[in-house]
């Protein structure tokens, strides 16, 4: 019954419960009792007192038999459990590291506190040793998935980019589904470590049923980055079809990545479309994008009608001379008439070359050098 009640006794706080050895000495009823009421005592609050008394205990039992030394681990046990609570981890691994060193303490007993003294040391800010004894740790107990998360962000701490990179790679092979602060995590270490392919599947897998709009923009972004703009427009199209990304900013972006991904009419439809219902500014800016957009779709009518309507509000020679080159390039003659006479009226010289090729004898040949 003493063993049993015994085997109840833990650090809380930063430790687990943690089950002494089988073959561990047997302890004095005395031992025990102390033992148990301290427990009772750190629970109720009573930090200092506790640990004050574990730790006298443990120093008044160095150095005597099998069973001192047992008691003296687990009173450092105590005593860690207090520091821990006290908000002071660093102390309570070094309490830790001596019950763990103490001489008779069984293996696996040894290997838990090693995991408690691990967690603690880390918590304290000492990454390297704490991602050193983790790493052992977890050579011994791979299937620990938290303990393989808490590797991977001890060694970013430290910058051991490939290190931590490994790790991810390990935890993610058994966790399907990370937290948002895994995804994050996991997300950061690839990016560091290079490995920018991983962290944009990671970042593609996480993006279903999210509506953070930052997580899709940066997805994007790492698309582009790797050179994939068709990957990145599609993150980019889905995200505003799903409503996660809105507004003008977003839907400018969106018609940017078009263009650059090779989907031109696609950018000209949201251009138009967002001129329509007002997103977008009815402005010059927006209507020349309009006209360059269907141009490079190679939509001839709703260009020329694009760029016409461009000219009209701008009323510029030099756009007036573009509309009329364009429409010559692509067999409109009576349009590229008109709107080359009205780029000559409006100071473009070069609007009578254009003309001459177009009206005058010889015309075919002239305007194929014109052209070249």
């Amino acid at each position: 019954m003493l063993a049993m009640r015994l085997a109840t006794l833990c650090a809380t706080g930063w430790l687990l419960i943690i089950t002494p050895a089988v073959a561990a000495p047997a302890l004095p009823g005395d031992f025990i009792a102390d033992l148990e009421s301290l427990q009772q005592r750190l629970q109720q609050g009573d930090i200092e007192a506790v640990g004050a008394r574990a730790l006298f205990q443990a120093e008044r039992l160095s150095g005597g038999n099998a069973a001192d030394r047992w008691a003296r681990a687990l009173y450092l046990q105590l005593a860690a459990g207090a520091e821990a609570r006290a908000g002071r981890p660093g102390v309570a691994a070094e309490r830790l590291r001596e019950a763990r060193e103490t001489p008779g303490v069984e293996a696996a007993q040894r290997d838990r506190w090693q995991r408690d003294e691990a967690r603690l040391r880390l918590a304290a800010g000492q990454h390297e040793r704490g991602a050193d004894l983790l790493a052992d740790w977890l050579a011994r107990h791979p299937d620990d998935v938290e303990g393989h998360w808490r590797l991977a962000r001890a060694l970013a701490n430290l910058e051991r980019w490939e290190m931590a990179a490994d790790a991810v790679t390990r935890t993610l092979a058994v966790t399907p589904q990370p937290e948002a602060s895994q995804r994050a995590l996991a997300n950061a270490v690839y990016r560091r470590a290079g490995r920018e392919e991983l962290a944009l599947a990671l970042s593609e897998a996480g993006l279903e049923g999210s509506g953070d709009p930052a997580a899709w923009r940066e997805a994007a972004a790492l698309a582009q980055r790797l050179g994939d703009s068709v990957r990145a427009v599609a993150i980019w199209e889905t995200g505003w079809r799903r409503g996660v990304l809105t507004g003008a900013a977003d839907l400018q972006r969106l018609v940017a990545l078009h263009l650059a991904g090779g989907t031109p009419a696609r950018a000209a439809e949201h251009l138009e479309t967002g001129l329509a219902k007002g997103q977008l500014e009815d402005g010059e800016e927006h209507r020349r994008l309009l006209a360059q957009a269907w141009e490079a779709a190679r939509d001839r009518e709703r260009a020329l009608a694009a760029w016409e309507a461009l000219a009209q509000r701008t009323d510029s020679g030099a756009d007036w001379l573009y509309l009329g080159q364009l429409a010559y390039a692509w067999g409109q003659s009576a349009l590229a008439e008109r709107a080359l006479r009205a780029a000559s009226e409006r100071g473009r010289e070069e609007a009578e070359r254009w003309l001459e090729a177009l009206t005058g004898p010889g015309r075919d040949c002239h305007a194929s050098v014109m052209m070249t």
